[in-house]
This record gives C-alpha cells, sequence and structure tokens, in this order.
C-alpha cells in the first residue's frame, strides 16, 4: 500500500518491501500513470502446462469456459519489472522521522480536508452505520493514493500471471489472488484484458486485492454494484466495512501517549520486535513500569502493546513511547507496518483539526 511496510502481508501491499514504491492502486484506464515494462519473455501462458491445469480449474469449480480464458491468457504478457519490484533487496526500515513528512505535509493534509467536504454526507453515512471516524477513511485513502491521483498502470491479468506463474517465492497467494481477480471481473462486467493497476495486482481506489474486493467491498451508492475506481461512496463505504469487519471500535482510541519508569526502558525494549510489541493487559505493562498518560475512562479492556517512535528532539535522535490500542492494530491490518498505521493516524488527526478550523 504505499512506500513502506514490514515484511508481511497486508490487505493490499503483499510483501511490501521497505521503501519499494507500493502505489498499487489500479484504473479502469491507462490514464492515471504509466503502463508497465512490455513483456521481456514469449507471453506462451496458453499453451503451459501448468496455465492450462489452472484454466481446466476454473472451469470445473466456477463454470469458466476453458476456450475464453485460454484466449485470454494467450494475451497475457509476462513482467519482468513486476518480479524485480518483489525480489528488490531488503534494505533498513526508515525512521519515523523520516517516514513521516511524506505524508504529514500540508498539500495532503489540504487534500484531505477538500476530499472530506466534497464527500461529507457519503463519510457520516459511513461512520454512522460502521462506527468508522470520517477522517480515518480519509486519511487512508490519503495515504494509499493521495485520494486517488495515484492509480497505478499495471495489466493487473499480466501482474498475477506473472507472480502466479513465474514467481514460485509466493506463487500460491498470487494464483488465489488470479482466481480471485477472474471472478471479480465476471462479477463486475469487466473485460480481464482492460483492468490496470498494482505491480502487486490491487484493485481501486482503496487498493483492495481481488480477493478482499469480493469480501469487503460494498454497494454504498445502491447503483447494483461495488465500484472502487469511480464511485466515491463505494470507496468510503468499502474502507469503513473493512475496518469495521476487522474489528474496529467506535469511541476508542487508537493511540495513547506512555511513559517508562527510570531503569525500566532496557526490559521494555525487550520487548518490542521492529518498534512495537506483542500485545498484553494493561496491567501486565503497568507492572514493567509502563504507564499510560491520561487514558480515558471506558478504556476497552483489550491487550495493548507498546510502540516506539524515532523523533527527533534538538536536534538529536530521540524516542517516543505509545500505547497502542485495538484500533491501532485494525489498522495495521490494512497495512503490517507500525509507521504505516501511525501516519494514517496522524494524518486523520490533522485533516480533522483543520477542517475544524476552516469550517
Amino acid at each position: 500500500m504505499i512506500p513502506f511496510a514490514s515484511n508481511t502481508l497486508s490487505l493490499a501491499t503483499v510483501m511490501a518491501r521497505p521503501f519499494a514504491a507500493l502505489l498499487i492502486a489500479v484504473s479502469m484506464s491507462a490514464s492515471a500513470s504509466p503502463a508497465a515494462t512490455p513483456a521481456d519473455k514469449p507471453a506462451g501462458y496458453a499453451t503451459r502446462a501448468d496455465v492450462r491445469a489452472f484454466i481446466g480449474e476454473m472451469a470445473d469449480e466456477y463454470g469458466f469456459d476453458r476456450a475464453a480464458l485460454r484466449r485470454v491468457f494467450a494475451q497475457a504478457r509476462y513482467q519482468r519489472t513486476v518480479v524485480a519490484a518483489m525480489d528488490r533487496p531488503w534494505r533498513e526500515p526508515p525512521k519515523w522521522y523520516e517516514y513521516a513528512p511524506q505524508f504529514l505535509n500540508a498539500a495532503r493534509i489540504d487534500d484531505g480536508v477538500a476530499y472530506w467536504s466534497a464527500h461529507a454526507a457519503e463519510l457520516a453515512r459511513a461512520e454512522q452505520r460502521f462506527g468508522v471516524p470520517a477522517e480515518v477513511i480519509v486519511a487512508i485513502l490519503g495515504v494509499e493514493t493521495f485520494y486517488g491521483k495515484y492509480i497505478g498502470g499495471y495489466r493487473t491479468l499480466d501482474v498475477l500471471t506473472t507472480l502466479s506463474f513465474d514467481y514460485p517465492r509466493r506463487s500460491s497467494f498470487f494464483r488465489g489472488e488470479l482466481k480471485q481477480f477472474l471472478l471479480l471481473a465476471r462479477e463486475l462486467h469487466v473485460p480481464a484484458l482492460t483492468a490496470k493497476g498494482s505491480f502487486a495486482g490491487a484493485l481501486g481506489v482503496p487498493q483492495f486485492m481481488p480477493g478482499s474486493y469480493r469480501n469487503f467491498a460494498v454497494d454504498f451508492d445502491g447503483s447494483g454494484r461495488a465500484d472502487l475506481w469511480n464511485s466515491a461512496a463505494d470507496v468510503i463505504g468499502s474502507v469503513a466495512n473493512y475496518l469495521a469487519r476487522h474489528d474496529w471500535q467506535p469511541g476508542q482510541p487508537v493511540l495513547l501517549a506512555a511513559t517508562i519508569e527510570d531503569g525500566a526502558r532496557e526490559r521494555v525494549l525487550r520487548k518490542l520486535d521492529g518498534g512495537l510489541s506483542e500485545r498484553r493487559a494493561l496491567a501486565a505493562w503497568s507492572a514493567d513500569g509502563v504507564a499510560a498518560v491520561d487514558a480515558p475512562e471506558g478504556l476497552a479492556i483489550d491487550p495493548v502493546g507498546v510502540l516506539l517512535l524515532e523523533e527527533r528532539a534538538g536536534g538529536a535522535d530521540a524516542d517516543s513511547y505509545w500505547i497502542a490500542c485495538n484500533n491501532f492494530y485494525v489498522i495495521t491490518r490494512y497495512n503490517r507496518s507500525r509507521l504505516y498505521a501511525t501516519a494514517v493516524w496522524e494524518l486523520a488527526k490533522a485533516i480533522k483539526a483543520a477542517r475544524a478550523l476552516r469550517n
């Protein structure tokens, strides 16, 4: 979903790598961004035994026409740049102070305010129905695609075919997504050869992988189908539904400032993996010397984690510590990165504050 994620799968990034350019939205037209580099291998997919076996599975299990699918895969093209992106060497993940400025800037905040104003009714309706704050929905779209400005140019069939049959490391996962993509294209009456998007195969303004599109996208404008390319209402409702289905808790915090007692810092840091801990009861953290600052009344009893953010203070590196509540981990279901989830939350707060000043 955007330039950084951890090495675990997220909804739309799929094996995102540090600093990888994961602008993985999809457009149904070629106008959004340059198309992927042309194939540097002969196509040949329709004649390959593994692809023909896959076509047979789609025919037997889902009633696809074998000849029609062979014609589709005859036009699929191997994408060298997709494999190269997936195999990009690991690099040191960025620090919070390096990562945050690309999202917490005036342009993204201003455009977030404008997006909210343009779609206030849909956002209010989504918040009422799903319990997810409007600012969180807007911020996810802001981090993902700059509110739909950057929505990709790789042909999705090429991407998923390449990763299904010429990327052994993750072929099982991507073959499942290729299956979901073909089913989705049939359901939406969209030609499989026309969809374009990211190098990971994600779809629409909110960056849903095909399986997630089928599971979580909602028809929020009453048109009869969920259109995550052209319907702002469907985009907004689908993001809200995704978070709600992953147990967003209305009225509960995302992050709470934390303090660590003198002498307890090293013990606490040993419990953090890449800047974020496993979840434990707040009382257990308290026994380890971690305290939440200004915890609200009615705080849910769910286990919480400790989050470390690298800050700059007085010209020197410094750290801040936070209690990561359930809703923080819900955001990480969209993208596993602690930095991504924090950026979404900080952008959400900034957009809400800026909007309040202008109204």
